[in-house]
């Protein structure tokens, strides 16, 4: 019997152009540094993971008509997992947290009345700037400087189903489809 199908899915917010040419000048020669893309700077509302194609259309049904009021977003600061002189990931800071809380669990609790699965860790939301190999340099530094402190605002008023593609240099985000919210 065939295996089905499956898709790497996870809805997430496109940042504006401004936002990630800031967030690209962060980049430093850092050991183990693997460095987002801007084409890969973005910030994940809900991952799905590996689901069936056959399921796609559910899916895109949780994400329509949203009942969440559109907000400003602001990118600002820079902060890392693990510890800084042995980081697994950094990221940029966003605020206001309630409101991305808010989208993140109504848009959960809509995936899983459709059966779908949730990620077990905490929402923390952030955007993934660079990821760490086991060997890797201290951000310590970088950490402490202030003209990272502020790389935009923009509006939030959709999300976007995003296909996850993992390659050699990394994943490639496809955009399949966005969603405006309804108020």
């Amino acid at each position: 019997m065939d295996k089905p199908v499956t898709l790497r899915l996870f809805f997430g917010l496109e940042l504006p152009e401004s936002v990630r040419q800031r967030l690209l000048s962060v980049q430093r020669p850092i050991v183990g540094a693997r460095w987002q893309s801007a084409d890969q700077l973005h910030l994940t509302v809900a991952f799905l993971g590996s689901v069936e194609a056959q399921l796609l259309p559910d899916v895109r049904e949780a994400a329509r008509n949203l009942p969440v009021k559109p907000f400003n977003l602001t990118v600002s600061g820079i902060g890392c997992f693990g510890d800084p002189d042995h980081p697994k990931n950094l990221w940029a800071d966003v605020q206001p947290v309630e409101e991305l809380t808010e989208l993140h669990d109504v848009l959960n609790q809509r995936l899983a009345a459709c059966g779908l699965g949730q990620e077990k860790r905490t929402f923390r939301p952030h955007i993934t700037l660079s990821r760490f190999r086991k060997e890797s340099g201290s951000v310590r530094e970088l950490l402490r400087e202030p003209r990272e402190a502020h790389a935009g605002t923009f509006l939030v008023d959709r999300i976007t189903l995003f296909q996850s593609i993992q390659g050699s240099r990394g994943s490639t985000y496809r955009a399949l489809a966005h969603f405006p919210h309804s108020m």
